[in-house]
C-alpha cells in the first residue's frame, strides 16, 4: 500500500498527451509506457541488493548514497537536506488541481485564472497541513480513494470503448500506423522518458521504512517483492488507461490537450453530461491530495536532524501539533514558482525540474552498489544476499544518463514542451546540486574554522529501540570535557 500510494499520483492523467507530442506517435507512446516499468524494475532490483546489504536501516536512498560515499563527510545527507527544501514546492499537482477545475466549470484557463486556482489548492492543502494532522490523513484517504476509482473507471470505460459499446464509432482508428509520424529527436525522447518515469515514481517507499518490516522472507526480500507487486499493478493499469484514450480520442486531439487528456476523455465518451463534469472533478480532488501530505514532515525530519538553518523553527510542532514552519515554507516556496513561471510552461518545468536531480542520485547510486561490493570484498565480507546482475546496474545507470545527456541536444525547432530555453531546466537542476556543495562548504567546512568549533554526529535513542543522527556543533572545551570520563577510565 505504501508503494502503491506512491505510484498511484496524478502523472497517469497529465503526461500522455505531453509526451504523445513530443514523441509524434501512438505507438512510441506506448513504448515508453512499457519500458519505463522496465526501468523501474531495475531499480528495484538494485535496491534489493542494498537493502540486503543494510536491513536494519530506514531511509532509502539518503542511507545507501552515505554508505557507498562517506566522504566529504555529511556530503550526502546534507545534499539531500537542501534539495529537499529547494524541491519542495508542489506546483505540479497544483497546476492540474487548477487546470481540471477550470475545465469543470469551462472557464478559459487564463494565466491568472490558473495560478489563483492553484494557490487556493495549496493554501488549502498546506493549511490542513498545518492545523490538523488528523484531518490531513482523513483527506488524503479519501482523495486517494477518488484517484484509484477514477484510474480503475478510466480503464473500464476504455474497454467498453474498444467492445463497440459507447459511442465512439471508430475505436481502432488510432492503432493503425501505429508509429507513423514518429520522432527521433533525441530531445524529445528524453523528455518523454523523464515524464514517463515520474509517473511510476514511489516504488521505492518500502524500503524508506526498511527498519520497520516484519516478515519471514527478511524486510529486503520483503520490501523487493512488494514494490514489484505494486509495479505490476500499475503497469497493467496504466497501460489500460493509455489504450483508453487512444481508442476515445484522435490523434491529434491529444497531442493538443497539454495536461488535460482525462478530461477530454471522458468529454468524448460522455458527452458534455454529468459524467464529464464529475469524473474530471474527481482527478482534480485527488491531486489535492499530493498537496496535503508529504514534504512539510521531510522538511521536519530533515531540521530534527541539524541540516538546516533554525532547527527549532523548522522541528516544532506548536502550536497545533503540527509541522507548521515545514507547511509555510513549502506554500511559500510553491507561491514562489507558481508566480515566476508563464502558466502554460508551469507543470512541464517544474516536473522536469524535479526529476533532474533524482536521475543524478540514482546514477550515483547505481555505481555505488560497484563501491560497495569492491568495498565490502576488499574487507573480507560476504556478497550480498540479493546480488543485482551487473546488466541490470548499467541498464539503470544507462537510462539515467541517458535522461541527463539527452536533454541538452537542441530540439528540432529550437523548443521542447516549453516556451523559453529548452535546457533551461537542466540548468537550474544543475544550480540546486552546486547549491547544495555551496552550502555544505559554508555549513560544514567554513563557519566551524571561523567559529572555532565542529561539527559532529550524534546518535539519538528513539523509544522501541530504533536510532536516528542530528549534527551539532562541538567547540573544544565540550569536547575535552567529553573525553575526560575516558580517559580516566582508560587510566
Amino acid at each position: 500500500m505504501l508503494n502503491l500510494g506512491g505510484l498511484l499520483g496524478p502523472g497517469i492523467f497529465a503526461v500522455s498527451g505531453v509526451i504523445l507530442s513530443s514523441v509524434g506517435s501512438v505507438g512510441l507512446l506506448l513504448v515508453f509506457w512499457l519500458i519505463a516499468p522496465m526501468f523501474s524494475i531495475a531499480a528495484t532490483i538494485a535496491y534489493g541488493e542494498l537493502a540486503s546489504m543494510f536491513p536494519d536501516r530506514s531511509g532509502g536512498e539518503v542511507v545507501y548514497l552515505e554508505k557507498a560515499y562517506p566522504r566529504p563527510r555529511f556530503f550526502v545527507p546534507v545534499s539531500f537536506a537542501v534539495t529537499s527544501v529547494l524541491l519542495s514546492f508542489s506546483g505540479t499537482s497544483s497546476v492540474l488541481f487548477a487546470q481540471y477545475m477550470l475545465a469543470v466549470f469551462d472557464l478559459e484557463p487564463t494565466t491568472r485564472r490558473q495560478t489563483i486556482v492553484a494557490l487556493v489548492a495549496i493554501a488549502f492543502g498546506v493549511g490542513v497541513v498545518a492545523i490538523s494532522t488528523k484531518w490531513a490523513l482523513r483527506i488524503v484517504n479519501i482523495l486517494t480513494t477518488f484517484k484509484i476509482l477514477s484510474l480503475v473507471f478510466v480503464a473500464t470505460t476504455g474497454i467498453a470503448v474498444l467492445a463497440g459499446l459507447t459511442r465512439i464509432k471508430e475505436p481502432y482508428a488510432n492503432f493503425q500506423n501505429l508509429f507513423a509520424d514518429s520522432t527521433p529527436d533525441p530531445n524529445a525522447l528524453a523528455t518523454a522518458l523523464i515524464k514517463v518515469n515520474w509517473a511510476y515514481y514511489g516504488w521505492q517507499n518500502g524500503f524508506n521504512v526498511l527498519s520497520e518490516i516484519r516478515s519471514p522472507r527478511g524486510p529486503a526480500r520483503a520490501a523487493r517483492l512488494s514494490a514489484l507487486v505494486a509495479l505490476a499493478f500499475v503497469t497493467g493499469l496504466f497501460l489500460l488507461v493509455n489504450v483508453a484514450y487512444i481508442a476515445a480520442v484522435p490523434k491529434e486531439e491529444i497531442k493538443a490537450s497539454g495536461e488535460l487528456v482525462a478530461s477530454l476523455f471522458f468529454q468524448k465518451v460522455y458527452g458534455d453530461g454529468f459524467a464529464s463534469k464529475l469524473l474530471p472533478l474527481m482527478v482534480a480532488l485527488s491531486c489535492i491530495g499530493n498537496i496535503t501530505v508529504g514534504k512539510a514532515r521531510i522538511l521536519r525530519e530533515v531540521a530534527r536532524q541539524g541540516l538546516l538553518p533554525f532547527p527549532q523553527l523548522f522541528a516544532s510542532t506548536r502550536p497545533f501539533g503540527t509541522p507548521l514552519g515545514p507547511a509555510l515554507l513549502k506554500f511559500c516556496l510553491s507561491a514562489a514558482v507558481l508566480l515566476a513561471l508563464p502558466a502554460r510552461d508551469a507543470f512541464n518545468f517544474l516536473l522536469d525540474l524535479a526529476s533532474y536531480p533524482q536521475l543524478i542520485f540514482n546514477a550515483a547510486t547505481a555505481v555505488g552498489i560497484w563501491v560497495l561490493r569492491r568495498r565490502r570484498n576488499a574487507s573480507g565480507l560476504s556478497p550480498a544476499l540479493l546480488r543485482a546482475p551487473d546488466i541490470v546496474l548499467a541498464l539503470w545507470f544507462a537510462q539515467s544518463v541517458f535522461s541527463l545527456v539527452m536533454p541538452w541536444v537542441p530540439p528540432k525547432d529550437g523548443k521542447a514542451d516549453v516556451s523559453f530555453w529548452y535546457a533551461t531546466y537542466c540548468l537550474v537542476g544543475l544550480g540546486i546540486l552546486a547549491t547544495c556543495g555551496l552550502y555544505y562548504y559554508v555549513w560544514i567546512v567554513l563557519l566551524p574554522r571561523l567559529g572555532g568549533y565542529t561539527i559532529v554526529e550524534e546518535v539519538l535513542e528513539l523509544p522501541g529501540g530504533a536510532r536516528t543522527g542530528r549534527l551539532v556543533r562541538k567547540y573544544p572545551a565540550e569536547v575535552a570535557a567529553e573525553r575526560a570520563p575516558l580517559l580516566g577510565d582508560s587510566a
